[in-house]
C-alpha cells in the first residue's frame, strides 16, 4: 500500500483560525462563537459527515460533552492574540477497512495516544461524494490539561534557577533568574512520531480484523530503504479528471512510474535470488569438499564429516525424484549445512562430543531459569495470598471483634450463625496469615515492594530463556541431522539411560559381588548360625 496521508497542524489565532470554525466545519453544523460573536455555519459539508464523536478524559467536566460548551470554553481560557487554540489531524482511513468498522477504529486510536494522556478529542468521520472513494477523518484536540477540579491548567509554569548551592541566583536588575517549563510534553516532536506509528498499528489490526491482507507503513519510501520511484501528488481537480475518464499528464506519468516501479522490483528480486543461490552453492561446496579433506582421527566423530553423510544420505533418498526436484533439493540442503558449518567454526564446535556437551551445558541454563522462574512466581503467589487475607480480615475484623464481646454462649452461638460467611471468611483468612508467620500488621508496602521486584526478574528471566531457547535452536537442528547418519558405534558419546534388567541377571550379578569380594568376619559368622 501507499504510504497513507497524515497531516497535522495547530490551530492558531495568529493566523485568523477558530477553534469553534474548526469544530463546525468537521462536524457539518452550525456553532456560535462567543468570542467574535459570529456564528460559524458549515450545514453545507452535512452531508459528507458519516460520523462524530467528543471523548472525554476523567478529570473533564460533563458539559463538555456539547461541542459548543467545549470549544467556546477553550476560545475563552486562551487570552492572547497568538494563542495556539488547538491541534488538528486530518488522516485517510483505508477503503480496505469496512466504514461501519471506522468508528471503532478512530475510537481506538483516539482514547489510546490523546484520551488516556489528558486531552479533549473532537473526531468526525467523512465520506464525501462519490461515496468510498476518498474517506478520512478529522480530529481536533485541545491544548491544555485538565486539573482534578475540571478546570483548565496552564500550559507554563515558572521555575527558578538555582546555584551549585541550591540557592535561588539574583540578577543585577533585582530579580530572580527563572525559565519557563511546560506542563505537559504534548509539543515535543518526538509525540509526531508516536502518533503516526500508533495509526499505523491501529490501521494495520483493523486490515487484519476485515480480513484483508494489505498492511500499512507510514514510513516514506527512503526510511524504509526501498529504491522506489515516488509518484506524483495529483490534487483534486486532477482525480476528479482520472474519475471520469480524462487523461491527463500527471495522471499518464504516475501510470509510468508505477509500471517502471514494478518492472525494477522483478529484476532487482530475480537478481537478488539467483546471486544468493549461486553464493551458497559455492560456499557451501567449496566448504563440503575442504572439510572431507580434514583429519579423521578423532576421539569423537567429526561434525564436518558427519554433515557430509547427512548430504550423501539425502542425495540417496531423492534418486526417483525428477531432475528439478534433485537439483532444488540439493541446493536447499547444501545451503542449510553451510550455515550450519559457519555456525559450528564461530562456536568452536568440531566434534559430537564438544556438541552434546555445548547441549547439556545450554540445556542446564535453561532449566536453571525456569527454576528461578518457577520460585519467583511460587513467592508472588504467597504474597497476593497475604495481601487478600489481611483485606479479609481487616473487612470482617468488626464482626469477629463483636463476636468475642458476646458473653453468653447462646447468644455467641446465634451471632455466628447469623454471620457464619463473615467469621469463616475472617478465620481463613487469619489461618493463612499464621500459616505464612505474618500478623495484620504486616508492612503491605514492603510486600508490594517485593512483589514488584520479583515481577521484574521474572520478566527478566523470561528474556533470558527465550535468548537461551533461540541459542539452543540451531544446535538442536544440527544433532537432529547428525543423528541419522550415527552409527551405532559413533553414538556411545551420547549419554543413554542404563538398560533395564531382569530380576535373574540382577540376582547373578549380587552373586558375582559376593564371589569377589572378602567377606568380613562377624558377618560370616552370623551367616554361619542361620544356616544352622
Amino acid at each position: 500500500m501507499p504510504v497513507p496521508h497524515l497531516n497535522i497542524r495547530i490551530v492558531q489565532r495568529s493566523k485568523g483560525n477558530s477553534a469553534v470554525a474548526g469544530a463546525a466545519y468537521q462536524a457539518g453544523e452550525k456553532l456560535f462563537s462567543e468570542y467574535d460573536q459570529k456564528s460559524k455555519d458549515h450545514r453545507r459539508k452535512q452531508h459528507e459527515v458519516v460520523y462524530t464523536e467528543i471523548m472525554l478524559p476523567i478529570n473533564a467536566p460533563p458539559e463538555y460533552a456539547d461541542r459548543a460548551t467545549l470549544w467556546n470554553s477553550v476560545e475563552e481560557v486562551e487570552k492572547q492574540w497568538n494563542s495556539q487554540l488547538a491541534r488538528r489531524f486530518v488522516v485517510a482511513l483505508p477503503r480496505e477497512v469496512p466504514l461501519e468498522m471506522c468508528p471503532q477504529m478512530m475510537r481506538e486510536y483516539c482514547n489510546e495516544y490523546f484520551v488516556s494522556k489528558g486531552m479533549c478529542c473532537d473526531f468526525a468521520i467523512h465520506d464525501p461524494d462519490p461515496p468510498g472513494h476518498n474517506p478520512h477523518c478529522h480530529i481536533m484536540l485541545t491544548m491544555r490539561a485538565i486539573d482534578e477540579n475540571g478546570k483548565w491548567m496552564p500550559k507554563s509554569r515558572k521555575v527558578y534557577d538555582l546555584d551549585e548551592n541550591g540557592e535561588r541566583i539574583k540578577l543585577p536588575s533585582g530579580r530572580w533568574k527563572s525559565h519557563k517549563e511546560d506542563t505537559v510534553d504534548w509539543n515535543e516532536q518526538y509525540h509526531a512520531e508516536e502518533w503516526r506509528h500508533g495509526w499505523e498499528v491501529v490501521q494495520n489490526k483493523y486490515l487484519e480484523l476485515a480480513g484483508r491482507p494489505e498492511r500499512v507503513d507510514m514510513r516514506s519510501y527512503e526510511r524504509q530503504g526501498l529504491d522506489t520511484i515516488p509518484t506524483v501528488h495529483m490534487g483534486a481537480a486532477v482525480c476528479a479528471l482520472e474519475r471520469k475518464g480524462i487523461e491527463t499528464n500527471i495522471g499518464n506519468l504516475n501510470r509510468d512510474i508505477k509500471a517502471a516501479n514494478r518492472m525494477m522490483n522483478a529484476i532487482r528480486s530475480t537478481i537478488k535470488n539467483l546471486r544468493d543461490w549461486i553464493a551458497d552453492i559455492v560456499s557451501a561446496t567449496k566448504e563440503a569438499f575442504a572439510e572431507m579433506e580434514a583429519e579423521k582421527q578423532n576421539a569423537s566423530p567429526d561434525l564436518v564429516a558427519l554433515l557430509r553423510d547427512y548430504l550423501n544420505l539425502r542425495k540417496a533418498e531423492r534418486s526417483d525424484w525428477s531432475r528439478y526436484g534433485q537439483q532444488k533439493g540439493t541446493a536447499d540442503d547444501l545451503k542449510a549445512v553451510s550455515h550450519a558449518m559457519i555456525y559450528l567454526k564461530e562456536h568452536n564446535l568440531f566434534t559430537l562430543e564438544d556438541l552434546d556437551t555445548t547441549l547439556q551445558g545450554v540445556n542446564e541454563k535453561a532449566r536453571t531459569i525456569n527454576a528461578d522462574m518457577k520460585k519467583a512466581s511460587a513467592r508472588m503467589k504467597v504474597i497476593t495470598g497475604i495481601q487478600n487475607a489481611v483485606a479479609d480480615c481487616q473487612t470482617h475484623k468488626a464482626v469477629h471483634d463483636k463476636y468475642l464481646k458476646i458473653g453468653w454462649k447462646a447468644r455467641q452461638a446465634a451471632f455466628a450463625e447469623s454471620h457464619k460467611d463473615e467469621l469463616d471468611s475472617f478465620n481463613k483468612a487469619y489461618r493463612y496469615l499464621k500459616k505464612q508467620g505474618v500478623d495484620l500488621n504486616v508492612d503491605l508496602k514492603a510486600l508490594q515492594a517485593e512483589y514488584d521486584r520479583l515481577q521484574a526478574t521474572h520478566t527478566e528471566l523470561a528474556g533470558q530463556l527465550a535468548a537461551v531457547k533461540e541459542e539452543l535452536q540451531p544446535m538442536k537442528d544440527i544433532r537432529y541431522w547428525i543423528g541419522k547418519v550415527l552409527t551405532p558405534d559413533q553414538s556411545e558419546v551420547e549419554k543413554k539411560p542404563e538398560p533395564k534388567h531382569s530380576i535373574k541377571e540382577r540376582l547373578r550379578y549380587i552373586e558375582e559381588q559376593k564371589h569377589s569380594e572378602p567377606e568380613p568376619k562377624a558377618p560370616q559368622q552370623k551367616k554361619q548360625n542361620m544356616e544352622l
